[in-house]
């Protein structure tokens, strides 16, 4: 393995040129400046893909990183004027670092430079063997098996096609009609042809309509980024459907200081997410049961919000429904004489005619900060050049920072890093002594490649080495998931994350970074670690899961915990579960034990919904709501359960609670990003409206504020054609039935 660069080389400069260009000034603007250039190998003159140039200045707000693109051409955007230090960094060439070079404002500067190779290659030798694993088992309802693992460790696989299917699976296809459900790559591509990269994000595009390959090229274009589908309807007449990209000529929002905003009309670009389709409508006769494992996650919504503030729609596949949901507080009250409280309401679908709304939120009981479990926090941290920006492995130090002041003397704190290798940084240190937990955060810088698995087997070293016992016991993962050896052999780390938990280590992802980014990987380890699984895509983000919420994050009160809700079916005819469709289970696996299911921390809550068409409204329950859970501490399961009256069913939306209209909010904006056919009726300025009715004092709350920005947003960006109103137009849609596509 090829070591990283080492950055006590002395650079060497062959030939550079610094001369101004003719630039545009931009009125009113402080961060107006460009950096642009091309790097070229000195030895064969052809350009330099990959190169890591960082631009640092005592005016510019922590570094600015970018990396060259396959014609070694590269840019830096958004820059104050003031005296400037770049950094030229690729492995196997030398470091060329280039001071004092003066930027004026509202102008544009030109460095190109040419690198020389390193005489020498230096290895470095990983100790100890990969672990023998035994893949398999079921965690969440979700299986991790050798098939997983396989494709999780090669590049992009190509489609399959061909199979009937239905409009309900035809919406889960990604942008470019991916049907491998899998669609993850870990050693992608660092850019696309023809374009530069700001933070993960492609800034050219090919010929054509947006699309970053050519309409010549699509033979050679992965099957993930062509933005079209081919179906063939039931008359038999092949139709070709366009996705469109994410829309041109639209204003993007201003950037604060780390954040990238995307070009008009590009898309970012190693994003690598997993869909999981959408939730069929189920009739009643054929089963009445309804089973799924909870999730606490909000992942998905901090990275959509992180998508829509730079200016581009997300991904579809990246939209889970519940995480949405799930990010808001309903205010639901604490159980006085059980593990959980339970709230449920209904309305009338403002989406789907004849279908009401069923609001379930579950919330677990509160536990003070004074009555909180010690705790024993080893953070591995990403330290590779992926992690080298600041909206990444800056934000990441940010964010523990703030941690570290809402510890006490209950708590220890361990710091391991991972680049080419993994080492400790900090050792287990009681969270009283900050001076030493802080300077070791400053001291972490990055370094190396991506070894993921050696940075978490020290880690788990670390935490069993000092388990609190009876306390909390975790290792938090802070990281881009995008790894480039280790965790990228067949034989990956799954069974020993579950060992670890099973002995009392559980694992929470935190994810950085948007451009090569990989969410499948980190949902997938903190599922399977029994932990959470957070986006920070700002430091109000981190501040809300490290200290508003820490208790709740940390200190698990219930795990294992599965909802069922069983319909009356002579009041209930047809339901569709809304999100959570990675997350189901049978209703056999409801009773059985050895099924692994998702963990509760205190206060946490989980809320559902559902569509519901009733069958006859005047009879007393619509159905059965069953919450079986474990103790923190295993055993065997307990069993709550609750009927569920009619009369709960409120006559209009305007007639339910606030909180529960905020959360069929969240869901529809949700349903409307990933593309839900059963969302089609509903536009964003009927969005919008929904969100006005919620009134005051919810309206006016800092979150949900910042909900109705986020639906404006999309609405300015969101220009796909509908894909399904040739063969299905809206004003003709069946409320009940979903038209096959073969």
């Amino acid at each position: 393995m090829l070591k990283s660069l080492l950055r006590s080389a002395l650079p060497l400069l062959l030939m550079t040129s610094a001369a101004p260009v003719l630039a545009q000034p931009d009125a009113g603007s402080v961060r107006n400046s460009v950096i642009i250039g091309t790097v070229i190998d000195t030895s064969t003159k052809k350009p330099l893909p990959d190169v890591v140039v960082t631009a640092t200045a005592p005016s510019l707000q922590g570094d600015q990183t970018v990396v060259t693109d396959a014609q070694g051409n590269y840019r830096i955007p958004q820059l104050p004027a003031g005296m400037y230090t770049l950094r030229f960094e690729k492995e196997a060439f030398k470091v060329y670092t280039r001071t004092d070079l003066q930027l004026l404002a509202s102008r544009t500067i030109r460095l190109n430079v040419e690198m020389l190779p390193e005489p020498f290659s230096r290895s470095v030798e990983i100790m100890g063997s990969p672990p023998t694993i035994d893949v398999g088992g079921t965690n969440h309802g979700v299986n991790v098996d050798q098939e997983f693992i396989r494709r999780i460790a090669v590049a992009r696989p190509v489609g399959k096609g061909g199979a009937t299917r239905n409009f309900e699976s035809l919406a889960e296809l990604p942008p470019g009609a991916r049907s491998d459900a899998y669609g993850v790559s870990i050693n992608g591509t660092s850019a696309p042809e023809g374009g530069y990269v700001i933070d993960g994000l492609s800034a050219s595009t090919r010929a054509g309509d947006g699309d970053p390959y050519s309409t010549n090229d699509r033979a050679r274009a992965p099957s993930w980024a062509l933005p079209y589908m081919h179906i063939v309807v039931p008359d038999g007449t092949p139709q070709t459907t366009y996705r469109a990209p994410t829309p041109s000529a639209v204003p993007t929002p201003q950037p604060a200081p780390e954040r990238t905003v995307a070009p008009q009309g590009q898309r970012f670009f190693d994003m690598y997410f997993k869909g999981y389709g959408v939730n069929p409508t189920v009739d009643t006769e054929e089963e009445r049961f309804s089973t799924f494992s909870v999730d606490t996650d909000t992942a998905s919504y901090s990275l959509t919000r992180a998508y829509l503030e730079r200016g581009a729609l997300p991904d579809e596949q990246a939209v889970r429904v519940e995480e949405f949901v799930n990010t808001f507080d309903y205010g639901y009250a604490n159980a006085s004489d059980a593990p959980f409280s339970v709230n449920v309401e209904g309305f009338p679908s403002p989406a789907r005619k004849g279908y009401q709304v069923v609001h379930i939120g579950v919330k677990a009981r509160d536990v003070s900060r004074a009555e909180r479990k010690p705790g024993h926090l080893v953070f591995v941290i990403d330290v590779s050049g992926s992690m080298n920006m600041e909206n990444r492995l800056g934000l990441v130090k940010r964010s523990l920072r703030l941690l570290v002041d809402a510890l006490d003397e209950r708590d220890w704190v361990s710091i391991v890093v991972y680049g080419s290798e993994a080492r400790q940084v900090l050792a287990p240190t009681n969270a009283t002594e900050k001076a030493d937990i802080l300077a070791a955060i400053d001291s972490v810088q990055s370094e190396g490649s991506t070894n993921a698995q050696a940075g978490m087997e020290l880690g788990y070293a670390l935490a069993a080495s000092h388990m609190v016992k009876g306390g909390i016991n975790r290792v938090i993962l802070c990281s881009d998931g995008v790894a480039n050896n280790g965790i990228t052999q067949a034989d990956g780390i799954w069974e020993r994350v579950k060992e670890r938990a099973a002995a009392g280590i559980t694992l929470s992802t935190v994810g950085f970074g948007m451009g090569n980014y990989n969410d499948e990987l980190m949902e997938r380890l903190a599922q399977v670690g029994e932990g959470n699984y957070a986006y920070v895509d700002k430091l109000e983000e981190a501040r809300r899961i490290f200290v508003q919420n820490l208790t709740g994050t940390l200190q698990v009160v219930a795990k294992d915990v599965k909802l069922q809700v069983e319909f009356d079916r002579k009041t209930v005819s047809r339901y569709r579960l809304i999100g959570y469709e990675n997350r189901l289970l049978t209703k056999q696996q409801f009773n059985d034990d050895r099924v692994d299911a998702g963990e509760v921390g205190a206060g946490h809550a989980v809320t559902a919904l559902y569509e519901v068409k009733l069958r006859d409204p005047s009879q007393t329950n619509f159905g059965t709501l069953r919450i079986r859970y474990k103790a923190p501490e295993g055993g065997s399961s307990r069993l709550i359960e609750k009927a569920m009256p009619v009369t709960l069913l409120r006559p209009a939306y305007e007639k339910a609670a606030s909180p529960t209209r905020l959360s069929y909010v969240a869901a529809a904006f949700a349903e409307k990003l990933r593309g839900s056919y059963w969302a089609r009726p509903l536009t964003y300025d009927a969005l919008v409206s929904l969100w006005q009715e919620l009134g005051t004092p919810l309206k006016t709350r800092q979150d949900v504020v910042e909900l109705g920005e986020l639906i404006q947003l999309a609405k300015k960006l969101d220009r796909r054609e509908d894909r399904f109103e040739s063969i299905s137009p809206v004003r003709t849609m069946d409320a009940d039935r979903v038209p096959t596509l073969k």
